[in-house]
């Protein structure tokens, strides 16, 4: 019996993951440029590229329509949305305002022991740097941030972080950080702000962090073609 209850429970985990690796695949998808604005998802393609049927493929897709990367047709089906330099901007906007928040109470509550285990992977972050590792330097930059999230003890606000988070591709996070490892230090700085339990500083070391991280990523999106680099920018043209 015992046997049979977790074999319905892992079924039905693996049911829920699977829209979310749609969702995973097509956002790429997009935000590479490999599929553009107003071109028609084809939900056969999909479901044989992820390997799964059309039921996941379709939760996927609602799940990007309330991301904004995808819209319903009716009778003609998903259709891809614009996704533009203000859209990234946003999202990171979003991002920095959660995590200045995160930082601010983690400044309040962190303790010597999570400041030991910050300094533990700056270490390995900065090893990782030095041989060249990307994904290392990814993944380490992500651990990073999710312990000073963790030592804020605030798991919802946490939560919602992560769901604006997830609106981009882990490897694009990974790039960024690979780029970003070759400036300033701001983990070193944000330990010590942290360390200090200075509140302020944290907190603008956090917002110049992420919107920096936004803009990176935006110069990687114009190299690899996303946008045509002569069009106007709208946040620029309004400004």
């Amino acid at each position: 019996m015992t046997e049979d209850v977790v074999g319905i429970h892992d079924r039905l985990a693996r049911r829920q993951q699977l829209p979310e690796e749609v969702a995973g695949y097509v956002r790429e998808l997009i935000i590479t440029g490999a599929v553009r604005p107003g071109e028609f998802l084809r939900m056969e393609r999909i479901a044989e590229a992820v390997g799964v049927s059309n039921t996941p493929v379709r939760e996927g897709l609602l799940i990007l329509r309330s991301e904004g990367l995808v819209e319903l047709v009716p009778r003609r089906g998903f259709v891809v949305s614009p996704f533009s330099r203000q859209d990234v901007r946003d999202l990171f906007w979003a991002q920095a305002q959660l995590a200045c928040e995160l930082a601010a109470r983690a400044a309040r509550k962190i303790s010597p022991e999570q400041l030991a285990e910050l300094e533990v992977i700056l270490a390995q972050y900065d090893d990782a740097v030095a041989e060249g590792d990307e994904n290392r330097i990814g993944d380490l930059g992500d651990l990073f941030h999710r312990r000073i999230n963790l030592a804020a003890d605030s798991h919802r606000l946490a939560l919602l972080l992560s769901s604006v988070v997830r609106q981009l591709p882990n490897r694009f996070y990974a790039a960024i950080e690979t780029q970003a490892s070759t400036g300033g230090d701001d983990h070193q700085l944000l330990i010590e702000a942290l360390r200090r339990r200075d509140v302020p500083k944290a907190t603008s070391l956090m917002e110049r962090h992420i919107l920096a991280r936004g803009d990176s990523l935006i110069e990687i999106l114009e190299q690899r073609g996303l946008w045509d680099n002569d069009a106007p920018d709208p946040a620029q043209s309004a400004s």
